[in-house]
């Protein structure tokens, strides 16, 4: 290879038969650079990209080309399900948020918070209402804070209302003869829907009518239904986030990677509790997007719990064996799509990497924990 002067000032390298060798390293190593200078490229070892510093951050290369796309990201944030009450409401779906971030400039980094799961509560030491469920959160440098409020718990044995959050959960079910109904707890506007009213005592000695469903991402919660059925009512549906069109669509939104139609955020089955289907397992049904299905007490039924990543809530049961124990709710989860011609690194988050299903893009799944994440 000759190195020689140009009239233009720059220097001629060429070759017919050799190559150049840049410098290269680890990002640790990158990050020890004191003082990178505007046009400094090197050799990313770990990601195995050409990064270039274009004078505030290092950015890579694009394969084939020599411009790097923006970092724009979209995002789909599910909190954490509300989990069923002891002989009572279904949980409340976690709160759901999707959009497109405004660009990060020169503040490529986001911390995350994957919301957890509400508990499952049931009647020891006493009927309780249902653990509410984590926020999801993504914050950062530039950007207004993204949470997603976790789904509010059953409601309880007793006359007590569904907690409120990202979606409410379903009243519980009354011990007054008067027969009132008991609400569900109310939604965030925006992220969710309310719980279904749970029944009051009936003239039928023994019998209570059913708790409601908690609400869903895409729909109220069902009310648990009147005097000689005392069937809870079914958890309100989720919304449907596909990272691929689904069959007859033209754009794609944030999800999984199959291209068919997955909903999350489906709300928890309120408790049944009629004698009269005593020999029958009649479940309410928790709403599609992970929600789980309610027990019931004559059948000694327990509960399902929310799917876990998918914000779904937590089925009601009675909450004590032999007649079945009371459903948590599931676990939330942050899903990212970005250019493909970036990589994060980061830790204290449980993640895994699709960079086949969308050309040109890689999704990210965000499972649990809470870290910060940087792009490079």
């Amino acid at each position: 290879m000759a190195l020689t002067g140009a009239s233009t000032s720059v220097v001629d390298m060429s070759g017919d038969t050799t190559g150049l060798v840049i410098a290269k390293g680890t990002t640790a190593e990158r990050d020890a650079i004191s003082s990178p200078q505007a046009g400094m490229i090197r050799n990313n070892t770990e990601t195995d990209k050409v990064e270039v510093y274009n004078g505030t951050a290092w950015r890579n290369l694009v394969e084939a080309g020599n411009a790097v796309p923006p970092l724009t990201i979209e995002y789909l944030v599910v909190a954490g399900g509300g989990g069923g009450g002891g002989w009572g409401g279904g949980g409340g779906a976690g709160g759901l948020l999707t959009s497109t971030l405004p660009s990060l400039g020169n503040t490529p980094q986001l911390t995350l918070t994957v919301g957890t799961a509400g508990a499952g509560l049931g009647r020891n030491p006493g009927y309780v209402a249902g653990g509410d469920g984590g926020d999801s959160i993504i914050s950062g440098t530039g950007i207004t804070t993204i949470t997603a409020e976790g789904g509010g718990g059953g409601g309880y044995y007793n006359g007590y209302s569904g907690r409120s959050g990202g979606s409410g959960g379903g009243g519980g079910i009354g011990s007054s003869a008067s027969g009132s109904q008991y609400s569900g707890g109310a939604g965030t506007t925006g992220q969710g829907n309310n719980g279904g009213f749970g029944g009051g005592y009936t003239t039928t000695a023994g019998l209570y009518d059913g708790g409601g469903g908690g609400g869903g991402a895409g729909a109220v919660g069902n009310n648990g239904q009147a005097s000689g059925n005392y069937i809870g009512g079914n958890g309100g549906a989720g919304v449907i986030c596909n990272i691929l069109p689904a069959a007859g669509a033209t754009t794609a939104g944030v999800g999984e990677v199959s291209g068919a139609d997955v909903y999350y955020a489906g709300g928890g089955g309120g408790h049944t509790s009629g004698s009269n289907i005593q020999t029958v397992a009649y479940l309410s049904q928790g709403g599609i997007g992970g929600g789980g299905d309610g027990g019931n007490y004559y059948g000694n039924t327990s509960a399902q719990s929310g799917t876990n990543n998918t914000g779904g809530g937590g089925g009601s049961a009675y909450g004590a064996s032999p007649y079945g124990l009371v459903g948590a709710g599931g676990s939330g989860v942050i899903i990212l799509k970005y250019p493909d011609a970036y990589s994060i690194s980061g830790t204290g988050l449980t993640s895994a990497v699709d960079s086949t299903s969308v050309p040109g893009y890689k999704v990210e799944s965000f499972t649990a924990g809470t870290g910060t994440i940087t792009f490079s």
